[in-house]
């Protein structure tokens, strides 16, 4: 990549939105200060770089960014009232942002309202929920937080709710049960995006049988590339030009690069070994720092660009975006380290000969185009 590539990627994107389906920020403020919305807010200046966060307005504002769901995410330890109101918590977090960043930051929740906030120069904020048991078990709850201004919601985490099969838990229901497909009829009936990232491949295809609107993945990348269960199979990217989504590709490190996939692989069979818990992620950090295993492999821009091109060519130019996952992982691929880095990712595709129109649809009008049409 050369420092033209970088240059003209930088000023083609000052033409384009630039949209990001999964930003994990919300969490990250919540982790710093606590679950008081308010307090998570004003603990952290974000006008000022903030080397221990991905996501700040100077970097924002190198990385071009102009459309930003952000993901008000509840672990799935939450459950029942307590997953709701935490969902509720982290609502208000995104609010709150807004509210104290209002030249910075504009509530969206259609297509007209990502124009508008685009034109006045401000980031068009829109909520996404991360995991389907915040819910629980409520249609009521489903539409109150429509109501709030969520325009998706992530049908599963890492676990499997009551009602779906997540990828990264035994298989419990097949795919969606009976009320999973109410749960998929009842966004699509209120406008609210179905979010497939995270969901075991049986859900995927339950889903995209059952759904009359466009269908999205906020941040996943492609199983061809990189057998991850998170990642998304070929024949699900095969349907989306049918059904109109978008598979927004994440730059998650174990998801995009085979050689952290394996090594994250070796680590759990060496921790289950030790008798200790992969999933727990401070006894995770912990047995890594002390693991005489090699040390872990660095993911690469080049390796984010082969699942873009990969979804390319499954799926269709019409129907990828990107999902960084910023501030939801500690550390991302060398280049893409935060969100000052889009640029850089952008010039790569024009180095391999993308088409500026191309990469328009990537950046934004694939995922503002679902958003109008649901």
């Amino acid at each position: 990549m050369t420092s033209g590539d970088l240059a003209r990627a930088t000023a083609m994107l000052d033409s384009m939105l630039l949209a990001d389906g999964h930003n994990d920020l919300p969490w990250e403020l919540r982790d710093t200060s606590g679950p008081n919305p308010v307090a998570a807010v004003a603990g952290t200046d974000l006008t000022v770089r903030q080397p221990h966060l991905h996501t700040d307005f100077v970097k924002l504002t190198e990385g071009k960014l102009g459309m930003q769901f952000w993901s008000v995410y509840v672990p799935c330890e939450f459950e029942g009232h307590s997953a709701v109101t935490a969902v509720l918590e982290q609502i208000e977090v995104v609010h709150q942002l807004i509210e104290r960043y209002p030249d910075r930051l504009a509530l969206a929740e259609t297509a007209e309202d990502v124009l508008a906030a685009r034109a006045s120069g401000r980031i068009a904020s829109l909520l996404g929920a991360e995991g389907g048991h915040a819910i629980a078990e409520s249609l009521g709850v489903l539409r109150s937080l429509r109501r709030l201004g969520v325009r998706y919601m992530t049908l599963t985490h890492n676990f499997n709710t009551t009602w779906a099969d997540s990828a990264t838990d035994e298989p419990e229901h097949g795919g969606l049960s009976e009320f999973g497909r109410e749960v998929v009829a009842e966004m699509n009936k209120i406008g609210m995006l179905v979010d497939l990232s995270h969901v075991a491949p049986s859900t995927m295809r339950d889903a995209l049988d059952i759904s009359t609107k466009p269908v999205i993945f906020s941040h996943s990348s492609c199983v061809a590339v990189n057998a991850h269960p998170r990642n998304v199979p070929d024949d699900v990217l095969a349907r989306l030009a049918g059904n109109g989504g978008v598979s927004m590709v994440t730059f998650v490190p174990a998801f995009v690069s085979p050689a952290v996939y394996t090594w994250e692989n070796d680590l759990r069979a060496a921790m289950e070994a030790a008798g200790e818990e992969y999933r727990n992620v401070g006894a995770r950090k912990r047995f890594a720092a002390a693991w005489d295993g090699p040390p872990k492999p660095e993911a690469t821009v080049a390796d984010v660009v082969a699942h873009i091109e990969h979804a390319r060519e499954v799926a269709g130019v019409d129907h990828i975006g990107l999902g960084g996952d910023y501030d939801g992982v500690g550390k991302l691929p060398v280049g893409l380290e935060d969100t000052s880095t889009y640029p850089v990712l952008f010039a790569a595709l024009l180095e391999r000969g993308w088409s500026e129109a191309d990469c328009e649809k990537l950046a934004g009008l694939n995922t503002l185009r679902v958003l109008k049409d649901a």
